[in-house]
């Protein structure tokens, strides 16, 4: 039964090797973000994408859960039973929708306590070149322009997302995959410049 507490056994030893592959996978998806955000023109945030990974916090449980196929958090999450680093990170990181909850103070009957706030659209698009960039590195050469679509498909974010804030980064998601990244990162550049 889950406690709320790490559980007792030994959790996974820090090695030189997944330090390395760690290390090599979390550069090569800032590269990514970044790259997509410069074509858009969010310099700064391509910058500062996810430098709370390398805090200790995040860095650490990257090293101790790397497995090359997916988030470490994940892994983090079935050993004892929830993340610590990814509760760091999502506090830190503006681009994930889940930074944006916040309690509802005007709850009806049968309302939630905790709602979604609507995302800053530069945030969105950084959120976009973050789904982007993970699938990529964790689909390697599988990698097709609907892979973040359908991830996004796969999953409950739109359930937990602002209504608009789902919506757009579908929409974003949809045009890069009917579209592909050019066009989409085209559009993306024009929608911000205005």
């Amino acid at each position: 039964m889950y406690t709320g507490r790490p559980s007792a056994r030994k959790r996974p030893p820090v090695t030189r090797e997944n330090f390395l592959n760690h290390l090599s996978t979390i550069t090569k998806h800032k590269l990514l973000v970044l790259e997509g955000c410069w074509k858009v023109g969010l310099y700064r945030q391509g910058l500062l994408h996810d430098l709370s990974k390398f805090s200790p916090t995040e860095f650490i449980v990257g090293v101790r859960y790397f497995q090359g196929n997916r988030s470490p958090n994940n892994a983090e999450r079935e050993d004892i039973g929830y993340s610590t680093s990814w509760l760091h990170h999502k506090g830190r990181n503006r681009h994930h929708f889940e930074y944006w909850v916040d309690y509802n103070l005007r709850l009806k009957e049968g309302e939630s306590p905790v709602i979604p706030v609507k995302m800053p659209g530069r945030y969105v698009v950084e959120m976009l070149m973050d789904r982007i960039a993970a699938s990529k590195v964790y689909l390697g050469d599988a990698y097709t322009d609907d892979a973040p679509l359908r991830y996004f498909g796969a999953g409950s974010a739109s359930l937990f997302m602002h209504p608009e804030t789902a919506a757009l980064l579908k929409h974003l998601l949809r045009m890069l995959a009917e579209k592909g990244e050019d066009y989409t990162f085209a559009y993306v550049r024009r929608k911000l410049s205005k």
